[in-house]
This record gives structure tokens, sequence and C-alpha cells, in this order.
């Protein structure tokens, strides 16, 4: 496991190093070694204030209710590439400075979890707040989506297309 990781970190470092930071994940394969490239549009735009995850690829629209950062813990505004896809991973808070134990933490297994920032930033399957997506924002930072949709996202987006957070 950790082998892959590190590729997909060196892939990443090196698309830094020859095309410069703006321009990497544009120009970097695909972790997954298909030679997927980046989009040229984005595919996807996340609405803090609307609670909506909207995705066209190809021509096929959809608009999902989503669930972004709550107050302290706001998701980033701007554009930002797929940078790898995981089909299952463990999301701890202590990554980032937040211990499991305190009223903030977590350890948990997510579903379908597509990055978009190095930071930690996420788009996957939150089961546990579906009740509030597409009515108010309750994540750590992620975008939150119901585990049909964030299947939907994962099963379609490519590393390197764009998703823009916008307020």
């Amino acid at each position: 496991m950790w082998k892959k990781q590190s590729v997909r970190v060196l892939v990443a470092v090196a698309a830094v190093l020859l095309f410069g930071a703006g321009n990497a994940a544009r120009a970097a394969p695909a972790a997954d070694g298909f030679g997927t490239q980046a989009g040229d549009t984005p595919v996807a735009v996340a609405n803090v204030t609307t609670h909506q995850f909207t995705v066209d690829i190809g021509g096929v629209v959809k608009a999902m209710p989503a669930s972004m950062g709550k107050p302290g813990h706001e998701t980033p505004l701007g554009t930002f590439h797929v940078l790898e896809k995981f089909r299952s991973m463990v999301m701890d808070s202590s990554t980032y400075g937040v211990p499991v134990d305190s009223p903030e933490g977590y350890r948990l297994e997510v579903e379908y979890a597509v990055r978009i920032t190095w930071s930690g930033i996420f788009v996957h399957s939150a089961p546990w707040s579906v009740d509030s997506q597409g009515y108010a924002n309750v994540s750590h930072g992620c975008i939150n989506l119901s585990p049909e949709n964030a299947r939907w996202f994962f099963d379609n987006v490519n590393v390197g297309d764009a998703v823009t957070v916008v307020d």
C-alpha cells in the first residue's frame, strides 16, 4: 500500500517540478495508471450557500444536495483538481491536529473518497449527514454527499478534473 501511495506522491511532485504548481494537476498523468488527463473545464461546482453540488460530465448534468464545512471548519473556496481517488479509506482527525477523543475528533471509514486538496479536503460519501445535505453545512471541511451520489461522482470523475467551490 505504501508503495502505491509513494508513487502517487512522486508523480505529483514531478508534475509540480516540470509544469509548475498551477499546472501540475492538469499535466500529471492519472494516479490510476490509465492515462486519463485533466478536463478542460470544471466538472463540478460546490455551492457552500445553497448546499448544492452540481456535476457536468460530458453533458450529463446532476445536481446533488451536499453538506460542506461548518463554521470553524469551512470548505475552502476556489478551483481545485482531483488528485486521487479511494474506493474506501479511513479518515482520522488527528492527521490535522484534532485528537480523535476530543469533541470534534473522529476516526471513521468512508467510501468513494475523491481528494481535491493535499491538506485533506475530499468529496466523499457521508451517510451520517444525509439529513443535513441540501440544508446545512455540518462537515469538517469536506464535501459530503449521499452514498449513491458519491458513488456516481467517484465512478465518473477523473484525476485532474476541476472542482470549484463557491460561496
